[in-house]
């Protein structure tokens, strides 16, 4: 069951490779009197964001304690592997965790994986953070495995990246704390799974008019595309 309560703002925490502008978008033509305030955390961090009251929903990367936190699946990355552009990787489309077992394989603390172990050969140390260990990739120390948005957020010109078939993947969920399922956060539900603006869910009707009050009719609301 929703609350009604009305607040002035929503807030919205996201990971690093999560890209909300299109739904932000949508908000903000259906909802342009609430504004919407977003917040990157690292994604190890997101769930304790969203459980201490510093964001009303989150867009995070599975798993979440789903006895604490709801969450609804959105969508499932692709894996790759990262690499300088003369690596003798770059000669396939795609390639396999056992093309990888010679490589230094590089594990930064805010890996997203969840790998148990990961495939090749261990660097001497884990990097701190996934720019870090871009940046070992860039100097030829090893390589590096994440999801296909990770890879796009780092981007450089002299690296590149194949997709890993068999690597564990990383999935992007909306999710709210259990105690804490407000209007606010159904209209942004209705807005990622791609409900019309006239969807009898999200959105509380307006208040039948009083006897002897009088209406203004208003003007048709298109779906925005």
């Amino acid at each position: 069951m929703t609350g009604s309560e009305e607040t002035p703002s929503f807030r919205l925490a996201y990971v690093p490779g999560v890209t909300p502008d299109k739904w932000v978008r949508i908000w903000n033509e259906r909802l342009p009197d609430v504004p919407l305030i977003l917040t990157q955390v690292p994604a190890a961090e997101a769930p304790g964001v969203l459980l201490g009251g510093g964001a009303d929903a989150g867009l995070v990367r599975l798993p979440v304690d789903r006895s604490a936190l709801s969450a609804i699946p959105l969508y499932t990355e692709t894996t790759v592997v990262v690499i300088p552009k003369d690596h003798l990787v770059t000669a396939a489309d795609e390639v396999t965790v056992e093309d990888l077992a010679d490589e230094i394989v590089l594990h930064p603390l805010d890996d997203v994986l969840g790998w148990e172990r990961p495939p090749g050969r261990p660097a001497l140390e884990r990097p701190a953070t996934t720019a870090d260990a871009v940046e070992l990739v860039a100097a030829g120390i090893g390589v590096l495995l994440v999801p296909l948005s990770l890879a796009r957020l780092h981007h450089r010109k002299d690296l590149t990246y194949r997709t890993v078939t068999d690597a564990p993947e990383s999935s992007v969920a909306l999710s709210w704390p259990e105690d804490a399922h407000t209007d606010r956060v159904e209209d942004f539900i209705g807005i990622v799974r791609g409900r019309t603006v006239n969807s009898t869910r999200g959105r509380q009707p307006a208040q039948a008019p009083r006897k002897g009050e009088r209406t203004q009719a208003a003007p048709a609301r298109r779906t925005p595309a």
